[in-house]
């Protein structure tokens, strides 16, 4: 065998016991007549020491020892001199009996460290080295127990574990598809799934009652920190149940792993929110309730009252209260005015008011208010001396307060209120049934198609379809959405209703969803059931701003894994076969 013992695992009591080795060259030192040689594998790091003394010959072979080098050692075990309290083998060395290569290596393009020198991309083409790394190595350990303790969990509540088809037919809502060309059905073509949605809801008309699924998903859209276009689901769906139901057993879930896999013990049941009520108070449907710095709607204050046009004019004013910066300087203004007219954010200027030692109100739109207006502002913002009042105004309501709800998240992190190791969850509930597409011109399903109404806003649907609100739910961890669901529609007559609002005409709908409605007519169940993120929850538990860290192969921020150079191109033969022929955009 290669070796009898892991890097990771001798201690004090192994010593006298003669040991065999294998890993990798993590560094090596040559003090005078030894030789110092750093030993790593996945569990951890053990010194190896040569010395000129015992084996002259030894000890000048592992002088020309390379980072990365593959290498098996015999050895005895020994207590150190100088113990190293950073590393759980910091008590013991091996001195070295025998050495041998087993596989030399390249010097790295970046240090295989905690800290590496590497930038994003170079770790990304070398991501195999990457892996190495005892911090990203952690992350996908991590990963690993979440789903051991997924499956210990389900499995303990009665639920299968059902794989779903990876080569399905392409949905129109939602996300774009990526596809697949079928060479046994020529001009015809498969897609990958955004989610086993359909499939999941057939498994509870075939009696399933209780499924999951760790499952791929794919969705072909812009990226960003929390978005890769393949990702993980937790997938699950339950029958006979409601949404009571569905979230005290997931809510049960989320505290699980908290507790087995942070050592948190979280009491008393998430809070909830409506939608419409995240909106208003945070300008977000994932507010971040790590701190408060709610939003204050100043309409009545501000609307009317003085000379300002800017707010005249507005169809929304709101602020925020950011306790005990009224230290800002004119500098630190000027950023935050910056940061809210970011081409991403768009707000057109910002407001500010600071509460002085003795109350009264410095503001930058003093001319054009009176003190008692100003006396009224700081008043409705609950504001006191040395608070900071930031206001953002526009002429669309909800872009106004996701403009705000950035300027708010950007005051949490200079504030520091945004701690990693602080956890704050929440239920988001009553959303909307459907939103407005400019680009479709038609009201889309804010979820999906399948999403039950709340029963008692079913009777709006004939009448005022854009005020039906949604049996759907998010769960929400420090401003990230960890999972979502919804109680489904299992009746066909409401799924057609549905499908009509949609815009979809009778023959549309059978030829997208026919499996799914013919189904129906054969005794479903009422069901629903939630997906959590695997990637969000494991970056969240982890600490990381993206979830690249904890996938082991990760697309960058075009979409492309620079390891494989996927995607690229395929021969004239494979294009032949599937008989399909490019055009390409001209440059």
């Amino acid at each position: 065998m290669y070796r009898t013992k892991t890097c990771g695992e001798l201690r004090i009591s192994d010593c006298g016991s003669t040991v065999t080795l294998a890993g990798w060259v993590q560094r090596s030192r040559k003090m005078g007549g030894m030789t110092f040689v750093d030993l790593r594998d996945r569990y951890g790091i053990t010194q190896i020491v040569f010395n000129e003394e015992y084996d002259a010959e030894l000890c000048a072979r592992a002088n020309h020892l390379g980072r990365e080098y593959v290498i098996q050692i015999v050895g005895k075990v020994s207590e150190r001199e100088s113990k190293n309290k950073n590393l759980p083998t910091g008590e013991i060395e091996i001195i070295a009996e025998k050495l041998t290569v087993l596989n030399e290596s390249l010097t790295p393009p970046f240090t295989i460290e905690e800290n590496s020198d590497g930038g994003d991309d170079i770790r990304m083409k070398y991501r195999y080295l990457d892996l190495r790394r005892s911090n990203v190595r952690e992350n996908i350990e991590l990963r690993h127990r979440m789903t051991m303790e997924v499956r210990r969990y389900l499995d303990s509540k009665g639920f299968l574990e059902i794989e779903t088809p990876m080569l399905i037919g392409s949905t129109p809502e939602g996300a774009r598809d990526f596809v697949v060309p079928s060479r046994m059905n020529p001009g015809q073509f498969y897609a990958l799934p955004q989610s086993p949605q359909t499939l999941k809801q057939l498994l509870m008309v075939a009696g399933m009652d209780r499924y999951f699924q760790i499952v791929k998903c794919f969705r072909d859209e812009d990226l960003r920190a929390d978005r890769q276009p393949e990702f993980t689901q937790i997938d699950c769906e339950m029958s006979f149940v409601q949404q009571e139901d569905v979230i005290q057993l997931f809510e049960g879930m989320a505290k699980h792993l908290f507790r087995e896999l942070r050592g948190v013990e979280i009491e008393g049941d998430f809070p909830r929110i409506a939608w419409a009520d995240a909106m208003r108070l945070y300008g977000s449907d994932k507010p971040d309730t790590r701190f408060g710095m709610e939003f204050v709607e100043l309409m009545d204050v501000l609307k009317g009252t003085g000379e300002f046009s800017v707010f005249n004019d507005a169809a929304y004013i709101g602020g925020i209260c950011a306790k005990g910066q009224a230290v800002y300087t004119r500098k630190q203004i000027d950023q935050l005015t910056d940061f809210v007219k970011r081409p991403q954010i768009g707000a057109k200027g910002m407001v500010y008011a600071r509460v002085q030692e003795d109350g009264s109100v410095k503001s930058s739109v003093d001319k054009f208010y009176t003190p008692e207006v100003l006396e009224n502002l700081k008043n409705a913002m609950g504001a006191e001396a040395g608070d900071l009042i930031l206001i953002l105004s526009g002429d669309d309501i909800m872009k106004t307060r996701k403009q705000l709800c950035e300027l708010r998240l950007e005051m949490g992190s200079r504030m520091g209120l945004r701690d990693k190791n602080k956890f704050s969850l929440l239920w988001v509930v009553d959303f909307p049934m459907f939103e407005w597409s400019e680009e479709e011109g038609r009201l889309m399903a804010m979820h999906h198609p399948f999403t039950h109404p709340k029963t008692e806003d079913i009777p709006l649907l004939d009448t005022d379809p854009a005020a039906v609100r949604a049996d759907a739910y998010d769960m929400v961890c420090n401003g990230v959405e960890v999972g979502g669901g919804s109680i489904r529609i299992y009746d066909q007559a409401l799924q057609a209703r549905m499908f009509e609002i949609l815009g979809f005409t009778p023959e549309k709908a059978q030829e997208q969803f026919g499996f799914l409605m013919n189904a129906f007519k054969y005794g479903a169940p009422p069901h629903g059931g939630l997906a959590y993120g695997l990637d969000r929850w494991v970056s969240l538990f982890a600490g990381l701003d993206s979830i690249r860290d904890c996938i082991a192969f990760p697309k960058n921020n075009s979409g492309r894994d620079v390891m494989l150079d996927a995607p690229g191109s395929i021969d004239q033969k494979q294009l032949d076969e599937l008989c399909l022929s490019l055009n390409l955009p001209t440059e």
